[in-house]
């Protein structure tokens, strides 16, 4: 399983994100991520709105396995529910 994780510098949720990935993947053989900062990178929010599909308000913009699963809030419940975070 690979996650990517689009953020920028400054952003507590980003960080956050980040760190729940960080603990899938210290907890889990499965678990992979890779964290695009969007302004290092030159991403606009129109860039992430074509790959994303939607309009993007706010960072992060989290995909699972290529499959947009929204914030860091929805990659919470996302990970509690499908990949065991914090069931220990």
């Amino acid at each position: 399983m690979f996650t990517v994780i689009f953020g920028r510098p400054g952003c507590p949720f980003c960080v956050r994100a980040k760190d729940v990935a960080d603990q899938l993947k210290s907890d889990r053989d499965d678990f992979d991520y890779r964290y695009v900062d969007i302004q290092a990178e030159g991403i606009t929010k129109a860039d992430l709105e074509k790959t994303v599909g939607k309009p993007v308000h706010t960072v992060p913009q989290i995909f699972v396995d290529e499959n947009h699963v929204g914030g860091f809030t929805e990659f919470e419940a996302y990970a509690k529910e499908h990949l065991g975070l914090y069931a220990a």
